[in-house]
């Protein structure tokens, strides 16, 4: 099982999973062309693509999504509330709404050889999911764009080998950066979007024997640089009283505008 990022930022978001010759497009955030070129890096066509699962309406998941769907014509998945919001989003074009199948939270379903379970978040739309994918006897999750976690989430997580796990904002960046004071409270609510040190501590919370991979994402290009989230989230595991250590699994992060690194596992 693989999976790899091709975009991950505030500005956009699109993550390739697969097994085998069958993968799936986490979101479409970003242009046609520059979905291609990341899957490209990898060998892969967006003639490779068999569904798209959609995370939440939110321009930077979606923008590229109309584009997609009329040059692909493959099953989307999502939310009916996210679906409603897509609908309303006028610059995406026009989708056949054929193409949209129904999930609800914590009702599992199989997309080709993988198992799908769509986790509920909490994240200022409709109805907001992230996912966790198993196959090949493999487990991996996308989560983004959540203001906060709990014991459900941390309960969804367990046992996965590899995550794409939000990390986005430094705190104190975000207090003196530029932005407007409401969009400060926003993206630090729990509707929001977690911080570096949150990411660590929910990466201590589902940290286990199977983990092998860390994908740190979805970072705001105003209020986060890699390095610094880099080494938020291991000192938060190192200081943590889990058993685990920050080099006992791999922690990368995941490029804003360009693919990332392939996990394997």
């Amino acid at each position: 099982m693989e999976m790899f990022s091709i975009a991950s930022s505030s500005s956009g978001n699109c993550i390739c999973v697969g097994t085998g010759d069958y993968h799936v497009l986490v979101d479409a955030g970003i242009t046609g062309k520059k979905v291609e070129e990341g899957l490209n890096r990898y060998n892969l066509t967006s003639t490779d693509i068999n569904a798209i699962l959609v995370t939440h309406e939110h321009g930077d998941h979606i923008s590229g999504l109309g584009v997609l769907s009329r040059k692909l014509h493959v099953p989307i998945y999502t939310t009916k509330g996210t679906w409603q919001g897509i609908m309303e989003c006028k610059s995406v074009g026009k989708i056949d709404e054929s193409l949209f199948n129904e999930i609800h939270y914590d009702e599992t379903f199989s997309v080709g050889p993988l198992t799908v379970d769509p986790i509920k978040i909490s994240h200022d739309t409709y109805e907001p999911v992230a996912y966790a994918i198993s196959g090949d006897d493999k487990k991996m999750a996308i989560m983004t764009d959540l203001g906060k976690y709990d014991d459900y989430i941390v309960g969804k997580l367990q046992d996965v080998n590899a995550i794409l796990l939000e990390a986005n904002y430094d705190y104190n960046m975000l207090q003196v950066g530029r932005y407007e004071p409401w969009l400060k409270r926003r993206v630090n609510s729990d509707r929001g979007h977690l911080s570096n040190e949150m990411s660590g501590q929910l990466l201590c919370r589902i940290a286990g024997d199977n983990l092998q991979t860390v994908l740190l994402g979805h970072m705001s290009k105003e209020n986060n640089v890699p390095e610094l989230a880099y080494e938020a989230v291991r000192c938060e595991v190192k200081l943590s009283d889990t058993p685990y250590e920050p080099d006992d699994f791999k922690i990368i992060c995941a490029p804003r505008y360009e693919a990332s690194e392939r996990v394997v596992v």
